[in-house]
C-alpha cells in the first residue's frame, strides 16, 4: 500500500502534526508499505533542524528523522518555507524543498492520502 501523509499544522501547539508523524513512522516500518510525507503551511517548520524542546517533550525533528531513515521521502513546500524564513540548508537530513507539482504527483501515486 502507498500512503501519502500531508501535514498542515505547526510542530508544536496542536498535536496534529505529531500524530501524523507518529502514524507515518509506524506505517513506514511495515514491510511492503510505502510512505511519503509532505509538509505544507505551518508544518514546514516540522523539518527545521536545531529544534530544542523541554526534556521529556516530543521532538518532531527527531521523529521525522526516524521516518526518513525508513526510506520515506519528506517534501517541504518551498513557498511555505519562504513565507516562514526557512532556508533549504536548515532542513533536516532526509527532507527536501518541494513544490505543489511534487505534491500533485505524490497524490496521484498514493493509494491513500492522510491529512493532518
Amino acid at each position: 500500500m502507498k500512503t501519502l501523509f500531508v501535514l498542515n499544522d505547526a510542530p508544536y501547539g496542536s498535536e496534529r502534526s505529531y500524530n501524523g508523524v507518529r502514524l507515518a513512522g509506524s506505517l513506514s516500518k511495515i514491510e511492503g508499505e510505502e510512505v511519503k510525507v509532505f509538509l505544507i503551511g505551518d508544518a514546514a517548520a516540522c523539518a527545521k533542524g536545531g529544534q530544542k524542546v523541554p526534556e521529556g517533550f516530543y521532538n518532531l525533528q527527531v521523529m521525522l528523522g526516524r521516518v526518513a531513515r525508513n526510506k520515506a521521502p519528506i517534501g517541504v513546500c518551498g513557498t511555505c518555507m519562504d513565507a516562514r524564513g526557512i532556508a533549504e540548508s536548515e532542513l533536516i537530513e532526509g527532507s527536501h524543498r518541494s513544490t505543489m507539482a511534487e505534491l500533485t504527483a505524490w497524490t496521484r501515486w498514493a493509494d491513500k492520502v492522510a491529512v493532518f
